[in-house]
């Protein structure tokens, strides 16, 4: 399996940066925030896994969009990079 590598701390801070702008703007949806979380902090699935306390195979479920992650498994997964669980007002356009 390819690995790639760790991000640093700028890039780091980049991914936050783009993924509350996402946030903010309603464009963010769970599956593909978690993988881009996950990946933002240079983290394989099974790593992903234990430090929010799920198996790689949950992980993988919500990356897919086949499972819904509590909102207790929400909020530890955007603890992570520094998100809280809430409602965001789509725009009308």
């Amino acid at each position: 399996m390819a690995r790639w590598k760790k991000p640093t701390k700028d890039e780091i801070l980049e991914n936050r940066r783009t993924l509350a702008e996402r946030a903010r703007c309603g464009d963010l949806r769970v599956p593909s925030a978690v993988v881009e979380i996950r990946k933002g902090i240079g983290m394989s699935q099974k790593d992903f896994a234990k430090v929010v306390g799920l198996t790689r195979r949950q992980v993988a479920e919500i990356e897919a969009g086949s499972t819904n992650p509590t909102l207790e498994t929400l909020a530890k997964i955007g603890r992570l990079f520094g998100f809280e669980v809430g409602y965001v007002v789509k725009a009308t356009h």
